[in-house]
């Protein structure tokens, strides 16, 4: 009864709650998006420009990312927006491991200070076979290994930060799923399936990861406290975007009665950016479209289990040595 119930609440959430509106004026802050060039990255760059914060789309295209700022400084002059932010391109290849300490590097450079890692970028439902540069698969070498590479690489300029800001402003925030209670493998994570090398099980592989996510927000958490760092991780909700785009058509008819529209994830998002009921050390977990869950209620008690047992310890310290050789 409790894993119908927390299906159906992140499927059909409330109204949100947390909104635009509620996060103010961000001038001097810096944030950087991975995936900001597009989807739901795309839409929370959209309401944080009014903010008159720096923000860097993180991505591969820089001509994605060029058409997609032209894209908010058109929507903004529009509305007349009279605090407008900076927006800048930041090349990042997380399927690549041998390219992102250049991408921090390049990122340091320009910046002395770093308020807010939204880890956003992510694939989903990857056809078999779907692997990394370095062999990894697909799914969790792009949203774990090389996402966790890039947060390690920039935590200087999270722990600057730190220094002359209010107390929890500063935070990495991870995105999870509610395909972690719904088709993650028994305990949560596998190694014969981290290990793989390439994509076995689309749907599977891919809610592995998603757990990988959340452990790595727990693990962030407790690491980063003594720095004065939040690490959450949070479902933004079941969203129209590209991440169904590989998906089996049979899943894609039940799924799709359940999809909002991407503004409704930018909510949740805001939320774990900004929202004061976060603090530090605190391992939530942020439902759609804002509302905190703490991590053992979650319904998968496997899962439960596996974080009791050290599952986010272990996860951590695999993803540190499949990213080792190239930091």
């Amino acid at each position: 009864m409790q894993s119908l119930y927390s299906l159906y609440t992140q499927c059909f959430p409330p109204s949100p709650t947390f909104v635009d509106s509620y996060v103010g004026l961000q001038l001097r802050r810096v944030f950087l998006i991975t995936g900001g060039n597009s989807g739901l990255g795309l839409e929370l760059v959209k309401r944080l420009y009014p903010t008159g914060a720096t923000i860097y789309l993180a991505c591969r295209s820089q001509e994605r990312a060029e058409a997609a700022i032209q894209e908010v400084i058109d929507v903004a002059q529009k509305a007349d927006i009279s605090t407008p932010g900076k927006l800048k391109f930041l090349h990042l290849d997380l399927a690549d491991l041998s390219s992102i300490r250049k991408s921090a590097a390049a990122f340091t450079e320009q910046e002395s200070r770093l308020d807010i890692l939204w880890n956003n970028a992510g694939i989903g439902g990857c056809p078999v076979g779907t692997t990394t540069a370095q062999g990894i698969e697909g799914h969790v070498g792009v949203n774990c290994v090389g996402a966790l590479m890039l947060t390690q690489a920039l935590l200087p300029l999270l722990r600057a930060a730190v220094r002359d800001s209010p107390p929890g402003s500063v935070r990495v925030v991870w995105t999870a799923s509610l395909s972690i209670e719904a088709f993650a493998p028994v305990g949560g994570a596998r190694l014969d399936q981290l290990n793989s090398g390439s994509t076995q099980y689309p749907v599977g592989d891919y809610a592995q990861s998603k757990v990988g996510n959340w452990w790595l927000a727990i693990e962030t958490a407790r690491r980063y406290a003594i720095y004065g760092i939040v690490s959450v991780a949070q479902n933004p909700g079941q969203l129209d975007t590209d991440v169904w785009k590989h998906q089996a058509w049979w899943l894609m008819i039940l799924v799709r009665p359940t999809l909002y529209k991407r503004s409704f994830g930018a909510y949740t998002m805001l939320y774990a950016g900004f929202s004061k009921d976060l603090v530090v050390g605190d391992m939530r977990y942020v439902m759609p479209w804002g509302r905190l869950r703490i991590w053992n209620e979650c319904p998968r008690r496997d899962i439960v289990e596996a974080i009791e047992k050290g599952g986010p310890k272990w996860f951590w310290e695999w993803c540190e040595e499949s990213f080792r050789p190239y930091m």
